[in-house]
């Protein structure tokens, strides 16, 4: 549950309410973010990283950002490239039960099974700790990873389980996993993602299985064995040459400091990644625009990043961090979109000490839009995870994720969920933020360095 921190009414800094009103009437009035949503998922589609449908929306992107008079270039990025193939699995009949199809879906990274698929009994564990305990009886057979998503909080809680679990579960003899779909709801609609396997590892055969047909696995264990039989014919390739898409607004005063504004254009192929994340892509093309169209740019310089390969690799980010080490000392703020496009309830730091005190001031004008509160929770996102060693301030307009997690990674990820005043609003509210970033007399307080991994941070 997140947190507001109401806000003592404070005056719009000199000279920004003209430009607070322009940004966001313009951005509410055109509907600017869902034209460019519409055009990018109804004329690219679906944007997996190494497909075709990928470099269509690089191409999409450097078009769309060069119409703006800004410095647009195609940063290389070397990328994974998996193929889905097919997908087939059931529940082998057995004494007085007839055989039950599932849906399901392979997960990224997977490989697929040998011709003709693979049949073997199923163990279900709700946890890694649980995999670990039931150990003698993993080998030679299918572990399904059960849980119990019901909120979009859940999704970090049981994640791992996707991520993680397949690997686990291989090292202890399994031939195959099945994981029950990180979803909020279902309707009978299998929710892909990640699953990781280390260089050298064994890998095997990993798919999610929609909520409905995990209810039924978990029934029928419950009345004695259960036997599956399971083909993928997913397939992966050697790595691809994409890129990430860098345009800058270069700043009137501070050229050298730079505010980042990212989404990332990859998507899963089994839709057109509407929310997931093309809603954020459009987002950051139309605050772009606006910012582009004002009559003066701000103080500092205003980069906008399309990264590639969140989805299945994090090689955009990661590459960005490496090609841009000398810079990241003058990032003075990072911002990511990767929430869908609900609409904006506040605003979040990952600063330091007195950020909040600095960036009051400027959020009177999202009070109308119902986000001018600072909320309890750090900013983050997975694209600015590899800036965190180099200290780079994060912000946030959080979003409305109620029902996120219900297309997410999923064939209903499509743009007929998207609400046009929600995701407008939302627009609004980003352009303002990244223009009182870029605009600040002052810059975010740096937050400390982080916390190596394995240590404690308590005090």
């Amino acid at each position: 549950m997140v947190v507001a921190i109401a806000l003592e009414a404070t005056p719009v800094p000199q000279a920004t309410p003209s430009v607070a009103e322009t940004l966001i009437s313009s951005a509410q009035e055109s509907h600017g973010a869902f034209t460019l949503l519409t055009d990018l998922v109804d004329t690219v589609g679906s944007r997996l990283s190494g497909s075709d449908g990928a470099a269509a929306g690089v191409a999409w992107g450097v078009q769309h950002l060069s119409g703006l008079g800004l410095e647009v270039s195609k940063e290389s990025v070397l990328v994974p490239v998996w193929v889905r193939g097919l997908e087939q699995a059931e529940v082998v009949a057995g004494k007085g039960r007839r055989a039950h199809p599932l849906a399901l879906t392979a997960l990224g990274g997977s490989p697929g099974t040998r011709r003709g698929g693979l049949e073997a009994d199923v163990v279900e564990v709700d946890s890694l700790a649980e995999l670990q305990e039931r150990a003698p009886s993993v080998r030679g057979r299918i572990v399904f990873f059960n849980h119990g998503m019901a909120v979009p909080q859940d999704y970090r809680r049981f994640g791992q389980l996707r991520t993680k679990g397949p690997a686990a579960a291989a090292k202890l003899g399994a031939v195959a996993a099945l994981v029950r779909s990180l979803a909020t709801a279902s309707m009978r609609s299998p929710h892909t993602g990640q699953t990781d396997f280390k260089p050298g590892e064994v890998a095997i055969p990993a798919a999610a299985i929609s909520v409905e047909d995990a209810e039924l696995l978990h029934r029928l264990l419950a009345t004695g064995p259960v036997r599956v039989h399971l083909a993928l014919g997913c397939r992966i390739l050697p790595d691809a040459r994409s890129s990430n898409v860098v345009a800058d607004l270069r700043g009137r005063e501070h050229p050298d400091e730079i505010v980042l504004l990212g989404a990332h254009l990859d998507s899963w192929d089994l839709a057109v990644g509407a929310q997931d994340d093309g809603a954020g892509v459009a987002l950051v093309v139309e605050a772009a625009r606006l910012l582009a169209a004002l009559p003066e740019r701000p103080r500092r310089t205003v980069r906008f990043v399309l990264f590639m390969n969140e989805e299945n690799g994090l090689r955009g980010a990661k590459t960005y961090a490496i090609d841009h080490a000398s810079e990241l000392p003058h990032h003075v703020a990072a911002m990511e979109l990767d929430a869908g496009a609900g609409r904006p309830l506040g605003v979040a730091l990952k600063a330091g000490a007195g950020a909040q005190a600095l960036l009051e001031t400027w959020l009177p004008p999202l009070v109308k839009l119902g986000a001018g509160s600072f909320l309890e929770e750090d900013a983050q996102g997975a694209d600015l995870s590899p800036m965190a060693a180099a200290q780079v301030p994060f912000a946030s307009v959080v979003q409305d994720t109620t029902h996120y997690f219900d297309i997410h990674h999923s064939a209903a990820d499509t743009l007929d969920k998207v609400d046009l005043d929600a995701f407008s609003r939302t627009s609004a509210a980003v352009a303002w933020l990244t223009y009182a970033l870029a605009d600040s007399e002052s810059v975010l307080p740096r937050p400390p360095p982080p916390v190596p991994a394995g240590t404690s941070s308590a005090r």
